[in-house]
């Protein structure tokens, strides 16, 4: 489906909404029943009603379409099949915020706390196979959420970054359903496959059995049996002539353990890839390649149903359009996003940069119930090849926009990063993305300029090291200078330095025009690591997608953002005017250098083209009035190469391109236009 056919029809709930099985990393879709549909829903204030599951109680689609109400009762009648009989049942919830009291025929089976992790209770002593019995779900959701994790759902009173916060998502949000087990199931299992040679799995069992006997682990058609001790197991599995996980090549094993014989015995089945991903000095590599980031942020809302996915097929199509406009990698940005999409990017090959949602207030209650959300992240979604970077606090909310200058708050956020390498050591991780490291494996940064030439020259000092700070507008009229760095002691080199948001303009033409530009500007720089272009749709009132909120295409001004975002790139010696007059329309021959920036295995050899076109054309030239022949090394940019054309007459586009093996491998363009001066009073005339 291409973007131009995208846009998203307005959402209709089905009879049972999201009926596909949540888990198909961990697949027990043999025996397994769904609870979305309609529950009874009773609200703090005695309201009685209903709610379609698994919808936020704020939105459209849930039926219920109340926002700041802070407490809600949900019920529903379950039967468990019985076929069921002697087996474990367990009721799994894929998220509920924030605090989830869970009952069944009014005895306790129950709680959690947190509002984007996964749980579950084994509710085998309390449901009856084949007896009808109420389900209950008691919610707690704060208005005030500032000292919780909450990522950016708006909070009463507000965050500080209100600003770019959205309609808040309460109560149940991802599917509801119960699974049916063997006496004595595998609870947990971690599948790394960073050895590319195989895997090394542990794991947890639960039930009637846990602490003797031994899980049977199918691989390829062979057995391994992994022994258990204390309710735990571990081990090898081999893999012959291994096939690894890549974007180009996203190969995923099946791993089927089974526990116990017979009809009784427990089946899982979990996937993995053989992939590695590693830093070395100021360089990304994947599985012993280089590795340049060309990512977007994504921060998965939909306009009638919120943080929920409308259907499986939408969780797809964002995957598909981030990769159609150009983009290798996905940052998920202050959400766990169910293990659905994780799925789908791990068998399309979109690599994953994933981060939890934060508070917006530090304490120490708040950055414990940050860090409490991180072995349940881990635990979850730690077997998805895709995920290639770990993510924590977001320039520096829940550490009051102060670690430079508390030691309490720095020591928060390195806190975190060690929590999370003691839970994983197998992926890069960043403990405050956008600025003020302090320990981390990425040196990431957040910048956003609308002036095109401070762009330039601040890129050129950042990457030169010269210069280690860039501003940052903290609210419309309180900015600040923020740094690499948020400490004197840090390293300032040998550790990857990458962008990890950044993009400008009002009106989408504008937006397109600083996407060539600003990209154009960080391929420059080989230091760089790569980039993550904010964003990839727009949410309510933030409209700085590249689609619309509905994934429908904007007007781009002639631009292809797959040609900015793509593996090969020109870099042209210019700073533009302004949008829609990069230059003047010369009156005489114009000389431009361009540069190939290129981040494949192999070097380029090709032909660098220049021809006019007219005002706004989008398609190459049938002929080029200039054209020479230019090399470029991977991660390195090639020389400038001059290429020069006659003026032309009047206002135009100038097409460059680079033609390598008889294909477009790269593609920019310059537009010339009369370049109007502001008048007095500061608008355009």
């Amino acid at each position: 489906m291409t973007i131009a056919e995208n846009a998203v029809e307005p959402f209709v709930a089905e009879a049972v909404p999201r009926p596909e099985y949540p888990r198909p990393d961990r697949d027990r879709s043999a025996r397994w029943l769904n609870l979305n549909g309609r529950w009874k829903f009773t609200a703090g204030d005695g309201a009685p009603g209903s709610i379609t599951v698994p919808f936020a109680w704020e939105t459209t689609a849930s039926g219920v379409q109340r926002t700041w109400l802070e407490h809600a009762v949900y019920a529903r009648t379950v039967t468990v099949p019985p076929e069921w009989s002697g087996r474990r049942v367990v009721l799994c919830f894929g998220a509920v915020h924030h605090r989830a009291t869970v009952s069944v025929d009014g005895v306790p089976v129950g709680s959690h706390v947190g509002g984007h992790s996964s749980f579950e209770f084994d509710v085998t002593g309390v449901l009856e196979p084949g007896r009808p019995a109420e389900l209950t779900v008691e919610v707690d959701a704060p208005a005030d959420k500032r000292g919780i994790p909450h990522g950016k759902q708006r909070s009463i009173p507000r965050d500080d970054y209100d600003g770019v916060s959205f309609t808040p998502t309460s109560g149940i949000w991802q599917s509801v359903w119960l699974e049916a087990r063997g006496g004595t199931y595998v609870e947990e299992v971690a599948l790394r496959g960073d050895s590319l040679t195989g895997f090394d799995i542990t794991g947890v069992l639960a039930g009637d059995t846990a602490d003797t006997g031994a899980v049977v682990a199918l691989l390829d058609g062979r057995e391994t049996v992994l022994p258990v001790t204390g309710g735990r197991f571990e081990g090898r599995l081999e893999v012959e002539s291994p096939k690894l996980w890549s974007p180009e090549s996203p190969h995923l094993y099946r791993v089927a353990l089974r526990v116990g014989e017979g009809e009784q015995a427990d089946h899982l089945t979990v996937t993995g890839g053989l992939r590695r991903i590693e830093t070395r000095g100021e360089e990304l590599y994947l599985n012993g390649e280089r590795l340049y980031v060309r990512g977007v942020l994504d921060q998965g809302y939909w306009p009638e149903t919120g943080l929920t996915a409308p259907d499986d097929e939408a969780l797809v199509r964002d995957l598909e359009l981030a990769r159609e406009l150009g983009f290798s990698l996905v940052r998920k940005h202050l959400k766990f996003e169910e293990p659905r999409w994780l799925d789908h990017a791990d068998r399309m090959g979109m690599l994953v940069w994933a981060e939890p949602p934060c508070p917006s207030r530090f304490s120490p209650a708040g950055a414990a119930a940050f860090e409490a959300q991180l072995p349940d992240l881990v635990r979850r979604d730690g077997n998805h090849p895709s995920i290639v970077i770990w993510g924590l606090y977001n320039e520096e909310w829940g550490l009051d926009w102060d670690i430079p200058g508390s030691p309490e708050r720095a020591a928060a956020a390195e806190h975190a990063y060690e929590a999370m390498r003691s839970l994983d050591d197998t992926r890069p991780i960043v403990e405050n993305s956008g600025w003020a490291h302090v320990r981390t494996d990425l040196v990431d940064w957040h910048y956003y300029d609308e002036n095109p030439r401070a762009w330039v020259e601040n890129l050129a000092k950042l990457a030169s090291g010269e210069q280690e700070t860039f501003e940052v507008k903290l609210s419309p009229d309180f900015v600040v200078d923020k740094s690499f760095y948020g400490s004197p002691g840090f390293p300032r080199s040998g550790v990857p330095v990458l962008n990890s948001e950044f993009g400008a303009g009002f009106t989408s033409l504008e937006r397109a025009w600083h996407v060539r530009w600003q990209t154009q500007e960080i391929r420059r720089h080989d230091r760089f690591a790569g980039y993550i272009y904010t964003e990839l749709t727009d949410v309510e009132h933030e409209m700085a997608g590249l689609l619309d909120a509905r994934r429908g295409r904007k007007d781009w001004g002639g631009l292809d953002p797959a040609d900015a975002f793509a593996p090969t790139t020109l870099v042209v010696d210019l700073v533009p005017a302004h949008a829609g007059a990069d230059i003047p329309v010369p009156d005489g021959p114009l000389t431009l250098d361009v540069h190939v920036s290129h981040t494949g295995r192999a070097p380029v050899t090709g032909t660098l083209h220049a021809a006019w076109g007219a005002s706004g054309s989008r398609s190459i030239p049938s002929a080029a009035t200039d054209s020479r022949s230019v090399e470029a090394e991977p991660f390195r940019l090639s020389a400038g190469v001059p290429l020069t054309v006659p003026a032309p007459g009047g206002p135009a586009r100038l097409h460059l391109w680079l033609v390598a093996e008889d294909n477009v491998l790269a593609r920019t363009f310059v537009d010339a236009a009369v370049v109007e001066e502001p008048n007095r009073r500061g608008g355009r005339a």
